[in-house]
């Protein structure tokens, strides 16, 4: 026993007392510290306003957060007692919200950088935005493959930037991929994916090359997504006829918003509202082209009624007459078809591109050419549908680009396994780099094809779009409102982590006990966290 019991706590009953009592204290204290926990992670999760316009006692307005505290105390009797009697250590104030806001935050990412060192291979995706106080705010979203297998896209956090140059955004970014890959693991970030900006593609002094000068195998992908909505623009901008025809498309939607009276006849006859044509959203025109197809008689009707109801002003019947003019034209009525049976195509593209666990094999299927030759090559050596041709004549060209982009794969080895690979049946059947690496891991093939897995891990890390970038940035504008606009960067990333990471945060296990722990030991406190 000498050297592991308290001597003290073994012969003085007095002590062994005042112990017991001690820890049933922390008990009832980490119960209570564990609601609060709660109710943070439940404002943070739905994007809600913790504070109030008065917190007081009395208040009639105390905030969500205090609402909830009251709620939980009406059904814990436990909590009740400590909110009525509690003198030390209440647990409401903003301070102990800010500080378990840091706290939380500090467990997820260390959550997430475990996984992260874990992972045979990392991607990153960048993208910068301006919040509604008019900072510059980057973002950065680690791509990787977990534990168990799954390629996961986690936001990590909010970058504040002093502008937008690449010096400043390559600066950030390394400065995050130090603490994220420490010395020695430069290799395993394998790709940086942005969104096509000068700024972020630049081959001599854009971000991309800044990065890769110091992460040699972070290769550059630009965002299919983007890619495929510029082509969309060029389509639709270049040829007058076709401009002219999505100018025309916008002005119904323009038409019935400048008036009440015109959206209530509009409501009346068609009983649907027009969108806009926006040229930023991924799926571009195709929603204002599809309500316009499907309802272009009661749309018609609703022009008709406008202009020749009388109880318009001159320039509405004007115009209303010239979108029947419009709407009864060969051409418009030609395009309008045309399109509505091309957008459908574009949607599915749209929203394929946007998953997360889409890769360069899959995406080979998509779309007919890669700008990239890395992606092109690669995707080209693990092509199910290529496997039998390649059995036949092996890729030679594609093997020897591959091995140059990614020094770390074995040349040879990886050529022998791609030979069975190709020569085996079951292997064919596999759509996907996803599905082709799942075979491997569910029939215990890792250790046998361990060049051909490393190419699987290094297709699957890779990211074709950047379109959980854009989502972080959905996330921004619901947390940091016109009424939100002074909230600090650390509390910004906590609320941004428990809402686009509550997924995450549900599955970690023992939550609320590490982020107590990390709690009591950050400061000296008066109440008492921790067990004797």
């Amino acid at each position: 026993m000498l050297g592991k019991a308290n001597i003290a706590a073994q012969l003085d009953q007095g002590y062994k007392i005042s112990v017991i009592k001690h820890n049933e204290e922390v008990d009832k204290n980490r119960h209570v510290l564990s609601k609060i926990i709660d109710c943070v992670k439940f404002c943070g999760g739905f994007e809600l306003a913790l504070r109030g316009h008065d917190e007081t006692d009395t208040s009639n307005n105390p905030g969500v957060f205090r609402g909830l505290v009251n709620l939980l105390a009406s059904l814990d009797s436990v909590l009740e007692e400590h909110l009525k009697t509690a003198s030390v250590f209440k647990g409401t104030s903003k301070t102990v919200q800010n500080e378990l806001l840091d706290c939380m935050l500090a467990v997820t990412k260390d959550y997430i950088m475990e996984e992260v060192k874990n992972a045979s291979y990392l991607a990153i995706q960048a993208d910068e935005t301006t919040d509604i106080s008019t900072h510059c705010q980057l973002v950065l979203v680690l791509r990787y493959i977990d534990p168990h297998n799954n390629v996961q896209e986690r936001f990590f956090e909010f970058i504040p930037l002093q502008n937008a140059n690449a010096d400043t955004v390559a600066n950030a970014l390394m400065e995050r991929l130090g603490t994220i890959l420490p010395d020695g693991q430069q290799g395993k970030l394998i790709a940086q994916a942005y969104d096509g900006a000068a700024v972020m593609r630049g081959a001599k002094g854009g971000v991309q090359r800044k990065v890769k000068d110091v992460y040699s195998n972070a290769h550059y992908i630009h965002c299919y997504a983007h890619q495929l909505n510029l082509i969309m623009q060029q389509a639709t901008s270049h040829i007058t006829k076709i401009s002219a025809f999505f100018s025309d498309l916008g002005g119904f939607a323009a038409f019935f918003s400048r008036s009440f009276k015109r959206t209530a006849i509009l409501d009346q006859v068609v009983a649907h509202r027009l969108p806009g044509t926006s040229t930023t959203r991924w799926n571009f025109h195709s929603c204002a082209v599809n309500t316009v197809y499907e309802h272009k008689e009661n749309i018609l009707k609703c022009f008709k009624t406008i202009r020749d109801s009388g109880d318009f002003d001159p320039i509405t019947v004007r115009e209303a007459g010239g979108f029947v003019r419009m709407m009864e034209d060969e051409v418009f009525c030609f395009f309008l078809t045309l399109f509505h049976n091309i957008m459908p195509h574009v949607d599915m593209l749209f929203s394929q591109l946007q998953k997360r666990d889409i890769d360069s094999v899959y995406i080979k299927g998509l779309i007919k050419r890669f700008t990239s030759s890395i992606q092109t090559i690669s995707a080209t050596l693990l092509q199910g549908d290529l496997f039998e041709q390649h059995s036949q004549t092996f890729p030679e060209a594609a093997l020897k680009t591959t091995v140059e982009a990614y020094p770390l794969l074995d040349k040879a080895k990886l050529k022998t396994e791609l030979s069975l690979v190709y020569d085996t049946d079951q292997f064919r059947a596999c759509s996907g780099a996803v599905n082709l690496l799942q075979f491997f891991v569910d029939n215990n093939l890792q250790e046998t094809f361990t060049e051909t897995v490393s190419l699987l891990k290094v297709l699957v890390t890779t990211p074709m779009a950047t379109a959980e970038a854009e989502r972080c940035f959905s996330t921004l504008k619901r947390i940091k409102t016109f009424l939100r606009n002074s909230m600090t960067q650390d509390r910004l990333n906590a609320l941004a982590m428990l809402s686009i990471e509550k997924k995450l945060i549900s599955s970690i296990p023992d939550f609320n006990t590490r982020v107590i722990e990390r709690f009591a030991t950050q400061k000296e406190r008066r109440a008492k966290f921790l067990y004797k």
